[in-house]
């Protein structure tokens, strides 16, 4: 009992559990190696336009299609976009509308990032002052008769 309880702790993770398969059994088919491939790719830190491209390859000759397709798709996205795509309101059924969807998400994500940088970095004045490197604001002028010309000078 001991040694079936320490081959037990042997595999922690799925790669480990194929590793293993291959080691104790021999080589795989092609058939195989892609669904290995495909229970354990993941997006990781890539776009989802990344992701998508590589699920698209390995899926080819895996086998796989329907159900079981788009459930090994959503288990690799990153966490928040599995949860924005969880909470949308038309239902999605087809392996295609889950990856146009993700994508269409993750660039948006990406982008509102990156505007949040900017803004950060500039701060966006209200009414009719100008946005300062620094994140320093300074009124303008006689609107449109000077320019900010740094350090609060006015530049005419």
């Amino acid at each position: 009992m001991d040694e079936l309880a320490k081959k037990e702790s042997e595999v922690e993770t799925v790669e480990q559990l194929f590793s293993k398969i291959r080691n104790d059994f021999g080589e795989t088919s092609e058939e195989e190696r892609k669904i290995e491939q495909l229970r354990t790719i993941e997006q990781g830190n890539r776009t989802c336009d990344e992701y998508v491209q590589e699920f698209k390859k390995v899926a080819r000759g895996s086998g796989y299609e329907g159900r079981p397709l788009i459930e090994e798709f959503k288990r690799g996205l990153n966490g928040t976009i599995r949860r924005k795509l969880a909470e949308t309101e038309e239902p999605l059924t087809t392996i295609g509308e889950w990856q146009e969807r993700a994508v269409r998400l993750d660039r948006n994500q990406r982008q509102s990032r990156a505007e949040e940088k900017m803004v950060g970095r500039n701060a966006v004045c209200p009414g009719r002052n100008v946005v300062c490197p620094g994140g320093n604001t300074q009124p303008r002028e006689g609107f449109g008769g000077g320019s900010y010309g740094g350090k609060g000078e006015q530049i005419t």
